[in-house]
């Protein structure tokens, strides 16, 4: 590792790897109950868009754990920073590290590497914080591809059936708000985690947190609802909308010259992903100035936003939506309005000076790559 100093790890940071791998057997399990009941119900056609985001997602997860563990492999010193405790879980056996992620268990590997890891420097106070703190970082980089990669589409595919059957019950409701809440926190996560794994920057208190995490929920809960109300009215146009757009992603993802991944491939692995990502929330890649891009990006998805709200009221059943048409009418870009009022207030208010913005920037680009 090229930086000569991490943050302690902390009980803090045990707790929540421990907490990270029971969620996403929680959330594994969930999956397949959901499927389950839409194949039960004979819902073939949603049960293969849901079982298939769910293969994507992992093999993209696997992907980038792969690409990861080859490079940490290569990195000079490395093994002496895990303090004796090797690469990443059955990382030195490089064909069985292979199978492992082929067989989509590299992710779950990870999280019992940073377990076992954690465990030594915090119970045991053994060496290796640095790479404890490493590993944790990188879980959260790759729960992060994992939210926008599966819960995201899935949040948006849970409205649309609802939309489509015009059938509601409480516990959807809830699961609905649970899940935004949930893609939001994790947004925060990632970032609190990157604050922290930087030396350079400042880490991220909780007043800052919460106005974070608030203009993040304000932004990506109307964006999913919008999309899921386009896809009610234009089920076979929402397929066409999302590439077109990804593509546009992916093409001003590489001309901000992302330099993310060791490996042109994987670095076109990483603006795919970027893209997708792109698709429902706000992502910086690049240092430097980030305030025109994002300005560009909002301007375009509020433009977006607009033209598929606007679409769903024209082409809707007027009968079957007169309880709520209305409501969602205006709602939806109040919402995301005050989602960009609370961004700029967290600018303003909770985040770098501007000079110190300029130094470092805030994409993740070159958080890996200086670890």
């Amino acid at each position: 590792m090229e930086r000569p100093t991490f943050p302690n790890y902390s009980w803090i940071d045990f707790a929540f790897s421990v907490i990270g791998a029971c969620t996403f057997l929680m959330d594994w399990g969930s999956d397949v109950w959901v499927a389950t009941e839409f194949y039960c119900r004979g819902d073939f056609l949603w049960f293969g868009v849901l079982v298939g985001d769910m293969v994507l997602s992992s093999v993209v997860v696997q992907m980038f754990s792969w690409f990861w563990l080859k490079y940490d492999r290569e990195l000079p010193g490395f093994g002496a920073q895990t303090g004796g405790g090797g690469a990443v879980l059955f990382g030195d056996r490089v064909k069985l590290s292979c199978l492992l992620h082929v067989l989509q268990l590299g992710f779950l590997c990870r999280h019992l590497s940073a377990i076992r890891q954690g465990f030594r420097v915090w119970w045991r106070k053994q060496e290796g914080s640095e790479y404890a703190v490493y590993l944790t970082h990188d879980l959260s980089m790759l729960r992060l591809i994992e939210t926008f990669c599966e819960s995201a589409p899935q949040l948006t595919l849970m409205i649309y059936v609802m939309l489509r059957t015009h059938k509601a019950r409480t516990v959807q409701f809830v699961s609905i708000a649970a899940s935004v809440v949930s893609i939001a926190w994790m947004v925060v996560d990632y970032h609190r985690s990157l604050r922290s794994f930087l030396p350079d920057k400042a880490k991220q208190g909780w007043g800052s947190s919460l106005i974070y995490f608030l203009w993040n929920l304000l932004l990506i809960a109307p964006r999913v609802a919008v999309l899921a109300l386009f896809a009610s009215v234009l089920p076979d146009y929402v397929a066409v909308h999302f590439l077109i757009l990804w593509v546009v992603f992916v093409f001003w993802a590489s001309r901000q010259r992302t330099d993310f991944m060791d490996s042109p491939g994987g670095e076109w692995l990483y603006r795919a992903t970027v893209g997708l990502i792109w698709y429902f929330s706000w992502f910086n890649v690049a240092e430097g100035r980030t305030r025109g891009r994002s300005f560009i990006y909002h301007s375009f998805m509020t433009a977006d936003g607009g033209i598929l709200l606007v679409t769903w009221w024209c082409y809707r059943d007027p009968a079957q939506t007169e309880p709520y048409a209305l409501a969602l009418l205006i709602a939806l870009p109040f919402t995301y309005l005050l989602g960009l009022l609370f961004k700029a207030l967290y600018y303003c208010c909770f985040h770098f000076p501007p000079q110190a913005v300029e130094a470092s920037g805030e994409g993740p680009g070159t958080a890996r790559r200086s670890a």
